[in-house]
């Protein structure tokens, strides 16, 4: 697992959108972009995330920056979950844990005392060199989105 920090070149990766087209880091090559890193679709809390990055994917658009998230479901269960919440930005399935492994989100957890491995909610923000300029790790989602673009219209 790496921990990839400010500056630091991002990790390639390729891998099946929800339209089951593959998208990859080269196809952000010259542009700014968001990728975050979610446990599961339609769940409470990111449900919750994923709704309010559409609730403000304007505010991303008109800073030039587009979002893309990242989680180990399948390409059919995010169809279902985009169309479920009327989600406006790709979700990238990462079946075999490649993406979440380069990224260092696929972590040990733990609840009620049980350890078990899954993706630890983080964001990353990539310029248009493909360079990580700002990291978030274990999000918290309420106030996060807002955070983001703070850090944006800071930049």
């Amino acid at each position: 697992m790496s921990t990839l920090e400010i500056g630091d070149k991002a990790p390639a990766f390729s891998a099946s959108d929800d339209s089951g087209a593959k998208l990859s880091l080269k196809d952000f090559k010259g542009e700014k972009f968001v990728l975050y890193f979610y446990p599961k679709d339609d769940t409470p809390g990111c449900t919750k995330e994923a709704c309010t990055f559409t609730e403000n994917l304007s505010a991303f658009n008109k800073l030039g920056v587009k979002v893309v998230g990242v989680s180990k479901d399948s390409v059919a269960k995010h169809v279902k979950f985009k169309e479920k919440y009327g989600l406006k930005f790709p979700l990238l399935s990462d079946e075999d844990g490649a993406i979440c492994e380069a990224y260092g989100t696929w972590i040990e957890k733990s609840m009620y005392g049980r350890k078990y491995m899954g993706i630890d909610r983080a964001t990353f923000l990539i310029d248009e060199s493909g360079k990580i300029s700002a990291v978030w790790r274990k999000v918290k989602v309420p106030g996060h989105i807002e955070e983001i673009i703070k850090t944006l219209k800071a930049a």
